[in-house]
């Protein structure tokens, strides 16, 4: 383990709040030791904007020297710093002053900080949780170069108020357990592995954990800092970025340590896009899609899915035969003989209506096969069981291709429920009988005045028992059951 101690600087946005955050990062790799007073400091010569916040912090890590340099610098980019000019105001700046007696020279970083005895800004702070420690360069303790330094300028802040309340651990009025208490709508981007390449997603998170009868709630903002301390050890390791169900997984073991609960189910949903060419004019573009995330954390256990929702379109098949019936009758009136008239209306797409769909698939596996699971082609799977895909683009041709392969392809929401459940049963034709899978389809009607929706689920054995037969075979398990939020249902 090292020692560190870190000088924090802010004086672009909210000052305060920005150093907050940063602290707060950096407790994903280090353990925070001991933290200065706030200090508010006026820039120095040729540096721009208002003046600073500043604070010296010491931490202890076990990160070596280049991957703090590399954790630190993840740091100021996940609070806001980007690329500018050097003395341009900066929402964070962080410095590494020392790590235990190491020298160390990365660049942008040299330790022990070269110039430190030139900076009263970081010199204050740090002599007041660090006033023994000695400076290598000059030779003096820290206090002893602080008090030569020019303190002008330099002003100690009152600490933000703290409070001891912590009511969500008293015990309720009501003692009675819930079963799901927590957060949704938490927005935030995060890095994940698409298929094999690092993506950048905007991500929505939903965060529940259950609570026991004799606590009064959970703590709501622990959950956003989870989320932070997850993601930001991903991008801290220097790794490849993680799949969607292995930051799920982790997030939710973290909420039934750190609330003391027995279950926490964790949902991410992030728009992602796929490369597409349009089938006739042949124009590259970019569709969208949203890849979703589900785990459920127990003690010692956590079970995840991982699957796709794209969107399609759907031609009504009963209104098409009632088409084709009428027409029939009109041809036939006209002098057609039965036979020509049917291989006419055979050889020509059929008028109905149309329906812009949304699918979705649902893929969870036990045998640590997730990275089989590629999310374009579930998303092909899904395209594929409606009666045509659509485009962002479309130019004449491409607009004829679609109608006419919608047109001689119609399903209802059933039809495409179905269709997406074989289709997986026949892509993963290799994966076990235990893994599960859950298909919806929702359609957006345009003459009726409601939408239609159809939704199955079930592990393939349950599915391949019953192709195999052609019967009902009995309840089917669904995600709830499958993911253990509740009993399983009884399986004679």
């Amino acid at each position: 383990m090292h020692t560190v101690y870190l000088g924090i600087g802010s004086n672009l946005g909210d000052r305060q709040g920005n150093i907050l955050q940063a602290l707060q990062k950096l407790r994903a790799r280090a353990s925070i030791d001991a933290l200065s007073s706030y200090y508010e400091t006026q820039p120095v010569a040729g540096v721009s904007g208002p003046a600073f916040y500043n604070v010296a912090v010491k931490l202890t890590t076990a990160l070596d020297p280049e991957a703090l340099e590399r954790f630190a610098r993840d740091v100021e980019i996940g609070v806001g710093r980007q690329r500018m000019q050097h003395l341009a105001a900066r929402p964070i700046d962080i410095d590494i002053l020392f790590i235990d007696d190491l020298a160390c020279d990365f660049g942008r970083f040299e330790v022990p900080h070269p110039y430190l005895a030139q900076r009263p800004f970081n010199l204050i702070p740090l002599a007041e949780i660090a006033p023994d420690l000695v400076d290598p360069v000059s030779g003096k303790t820290i206090a002893a170069l602080a008090a030569q330094a020019d303190a002008r300028g330099v002003v100690r802040k009152a600490r933000s108020l703290q409070f001891l309340a912590n009511r969500q651990e008293d015990e309720p009025e009501i003692k009675l357990s819930i079963d799901r208490a927590g957060v949704a709508g938490i927005k935030r981007i995060v890095r994940l592995n698409l298929d094999g390449k690092e993506t950048v997603f905007n991500g929505e998170f939903a965060m529940v954990a259950d609570l026991a009868p004799d606590k009064a709630g959970v703590h709501m903002s622990r959950f956003s800092e989870l989320l932070e301390e997850a993601t930001l050890e991903i991008l801290s390791r220097g790794e490849e970025a993680a799949r969607i169900e292995e930051i799920v997984s982790r997030i939710a073991r973290e909420i039934v340590g750190s609330q003391a609960a027995l279950r926490a189910d964790v949902r991410l949903r992030a728009a992602f896009g796929l490369e597409r060419w349009t089938p006739v004019s042949g124009k590259r573009g970019e569709e969208s899609y949203t890849l979703v995330g589900i785990a459920h954390a127990e003690r010692g256990s956590v079970r995840r899915v991982v699957g796709v929702e794209a969107e399609g379109m759907t031609a009504c098949p009963c209104a098409q035969l009632m088409i084709r019936e009428h027409s029939m009758r009109e041809l036939r009136e006209a002098g057609f003989d039965e036979d020509a008239a049917n291989r006419a209306l055979d050889a020509l797409p059929v008028a109905t209506h149309n329906q812009r769909g949304r699918g979705s698939i649902l893929i969870g596996t036990r045998d640590g096969r997730e990275a089989e699971i590629k999310a374009e082609d579930l998303v092909e799977i899904v395209e594929n069981s409606m009666s045509s895909e659509t485009y962002d683009l479309l130019k004449r041709p491409d607009e004829f291709f679609v109608v006419n392969k919608a047109h001689h392809n119609p399903k209802f929401v059933e039809d495409v429920v179905r269709g997406i459940l074989a289709r997986a049963l026949d892509l993963y034709a290799d994966f076990p009988d235990d893994t599960f899978v859950q298909a919806s389809q929702l359609n957006f009607e345009s003459i009726h005045k409601h939408d239609a929706f159809a939704e199955a689920f079930g592990t393939f054995g349950e599915l391949r028992r019953e192709l195999r037969s052609g019967a009902y075979t009995g309840k089917r398990t669904d995600l709830a059951s499958w993911l253990g939020t509740r009993p399983s249902p009884v399986v004679a």
